[in-house]
């Protein structure tokens, strides 16, 4: 525990000097913080010796929990080597490394990777790429320069280019002068269906938005931008089987770059290595981030194929450099903390331990329909989100200023767990490595906290 005296300053320092992400100040500076000082496998311990379960993996970046040894290890070994070298004009083993482990793992097809550091990064360049590639192809189209994204549910970084992408209003309508144009498609959410129709008996009908977007526009579009299997910043919304498959055909038949946006589900969180491959989807471009360190470090990659890499392909007076790159891109760090991640997955054979744990959370979150207050529980391997209703029949949404989801997160935390909400809709990430006891009582708290809050 660290001395009152010196807890009580980095409480004012906390309020005095930081602005947080996604955090409404005047809330903050209300509220006693929690300021987190050391890590160990599920859980956080903060300032004042208290413990919790880390409920959402620290923002769904945790893969094998807080110090992992040979993730430690790992990085005080490449310490004792080199710990940043510039990657333009020169290259590092730790990076070659990963990129052939990244490809080996990926998607077939998937033969070059473009690093950066996060996933706002890694999708701003898919974007550049995805568009460059039009203009210089070997049948240039200059024509196809915008991109195809999904309203009410895209959320792929912050950057402009990314915000641009994106389809959260609360998120990104400020900034919409800045942005440039896209055309936007309704997204698969089954509990409030835009047409009003229920699955499976509605046969899918959600796609035909997107298909007459691309018969009437696709000689515009350069590509379309999609989190495999789950929209996660929207509410953890889930597509119906097969949703992501006829995406693929469709900008197959349109000669539309499909981008795959794996940084949130990948690395595990559905239950495979990357979501694409619960249904066999090859994208032309795949952005990956959050879980490729274990945690650790900042990192992300662009991955493309080979069609889109040789298009770049030139003499120097042909100017088809991708003009595009980061003061840390290929940190060998941070490659060296994703290839120890990588070889705890196969040593570990997680992804086989982990379904059974999916099967165990699945059945544990049946309970919470016996609940008034939730409307709809979404799963997706170990993605889960939570839906809060003011009322159920009707499907009716709690007033925002009920800040329901919040006041669940807050007594979540007075029992010793840390998670985040999305609105209304509480979410459960926790690290793959975490065992059944933690999971069971991680339930047991939201369980508890939902029914204390909205009962």
């Amino acid at each position: 525990m660290t001395d009152p005296f010196e807890i009580s300053s980095l409480e004012h320092d906390d309020k005095r000097y930081i602005w947080h992400p996604f955090t409404q100040m005047k809330d903050w500076l209300a509220r006693k913080p929690i300021i987190i000082a050391e890590g160990f496998g599920s859980y956080l311990k903060d300032v004042e010796g208290n413990v919790y379960l880390d409920g959402v993996s620290s923002l769904w970046v945790t893969v094998h929990g807080h110090r992992r040894k040979e993730i430690d290890q790992a990085i005080i070994a490449q310490i004792g080597q080199i710990s940043h070298s510039t990657m333009l004009g020169l290259s590092n083993v730790p990076a070659i490394r990963l990129a052939r482990r990244l490809v080996q793992i990926a998607p077939a097809g998937l033969t070059r990777v473009f690093y950066s550091d996060s996933g706002s990064t890694a999708v701003e360049i898919a974007l550049k790429m995805a568009f460059q590639y039009w203009q210089q192809c070997p049948d240039p189209r200059p024509r196809k320069n915008r991109f195809i994204s999904f309203k009410n549910a895209a959320y792929h970084g912050d950057t402009i280019g990314s915000v641009s992408v994106g389809g959260i209003d609360l998120f990104h309508a400020t900034y919409r002068p800045l942005l440039f144009p896209t055309f936007q498609v309704e997204a698969p959410y089954c509990y409030r269906c835009f047409k009003g129709l229920s699955h499976p008996r509605c046969e899918m009908a959600c796609i035909e938005d997107l298909e007459a977007t691309l018969g009437e526009h696709h000689e515009e579009v350069a590509g379309l931008i999609i989190e495999p299997l789950v929209q996660a910043a929207a509410g953890m919304l889930v597509a119906p089987p097969g949703y992501l498959s006829r995406v693929r055909d469709l900008c197959s038949k349109y000669d539309v770059l499909m981008i795959a946006d794996e940084v949130a589900v990948g690395f595990g969180r559905t239950g495979r290595m990357f979501a694409c491959e619960h249904e066999d989807v090859h994208p032309d471009l795949m952005t990956v981030a959050k879980g490729i360190t274990g945690g650790y470090l900042p990192l992300a990659a662009t991955l493309v194929t080979e069609r889109i890499h040789n298009a770049f392909l030139g003499d120097v007076d042909e100017k088809k450099t991708f003009y595009h790159g980061h003061t840390y891109t290929g940190n060998p760090l941070a490659c060296a903390a994703a290839n120890a991640n990588l070889d705890v997955f196969e040593n570990d054979r997680t992804l086989e331990t982990l379904q059974v744990k999916i099967d165990r959370l699945r059945a544990s979150l049946q309970r919470f329909s016996d609940l008034e207050h939730v409307g709809d529980v979404r799963q997706c391997g170990f993605m889960v989100g939570i839906e809060l209703v003011h009322d159920g029949a009707s499907r009716t949404a709690y007033p925002t200023v009920e800040n329901v989801g919040v006041k669940v997160i807050l007594q979540a935390r007075e029992m010793g767990l840390i998670i985040r909400p999305l609105g209304d809709v509480i979410v459960i990430m926790p690290p793959l490595s975490v065992s059944d006891e933690e999971l069971d009582r991680i339930i047991d708290i939201v369980y508890e906290s939902v029914q204390r809050v909205t009962g």
